[in-house]
């Protein structure tokens, strides 16, 4: 069992809110320590966001996630759309040193041609493959993962893990990225993700599973009326 685990958690402004209520979700049922990095872009002074057409501000920033390890031991992305309905340990108990990268392999076509904040959703090879990924950060095949390297290639590159083999990538069980309103509604989820909108969003306040997330924020906001 790995004694710790370090989460980077994509932060957008915009949605500041689904950061906290997934890291609420989190804290509440883990059985190890945690360690929270917010990938907030004021933060991040030694990169530059010099892509095109992103939907969130941590869409080519997640890739950081081994350069703020320092490249030593394993961490965990997430995107912060998601609540997390059982211990993250267990998923940490699934590391693989074998593997570069870990992640749940979809094969999907998106029910949706927009998403939140009336981004386009369009759908291509590895679709949502990089929104949950266990890296192995101390792997020499992400010592090219360096800020630099992340300005530079697009995103066909990035988010279809072009700068590895197959056989460096792992498999996750489904049930860790599960899709609200892409796949069927899956109470037993282990992580549900709001890939279409953030229930925050009014479009997407009511929509499929929301109610987990409703759950976990309220929790996230107990005593402030107190």
């Amino acid at each position: 069992m790995i004694p710790s685990l370090t989460l980077v958690v994509g932060f957008d402004q915009r949605e500041a809110i689904s950061y906290h209520t997934f890291c609420q979700s989190v804290l509440e049922k883990a059985s190890i320590p945690v360690r929270f990095i917010p990938l907030a872009e004021n933060t991040l002074r030694f990169y530059r966001e010099c892509h095109e057409n992103i939907s969130n501000r941590f869409i080519f920033s997640r890739f950081l996630t081994p350069y703020l390890t320092d490249y030593q031991g394993m961490a965990v992305y997430a995107d912060g759309d998601m609540v997390c309905q059982t211990d993250i340990a267990e998923l940490a108990a699934m590391f693989d040193p074998a593997k570069a990268v870990q992640l749940v392999q979809h094969h999907y076509q998106t029910k949706a041609t927009t998403k939140y904040l009336n981004n386009r959703n369009v759908n291509y090879p590895r679709k949502n493959w990089s929104s949950l990924v266990m890296f192995n950060c101390a792997h020499p095949a992400n010592r090219v993962l360096t800020p630099a390297y992340i300005e530079e290639k697009d995103g066909s590159h990035l988010h279809r893990f072009g700068w590895l083999h197959d056989e460096d990538i792992g498999a996750l069980p489904l049930e860790w990225n599960w899709l609200a309103t892409e796949y069927e509604d899956n109470p037993s989820a282990k992580i549900v993700h709001y890939t279409l909108g953030t229930p925050c969003f009014q479009d997407y306040r009511g929509a499929a599973m929301a109610e987990h997330w409703w759950q976990a924020n309220a929790r996230a906001n107990e005593g402030l009326d107190r």
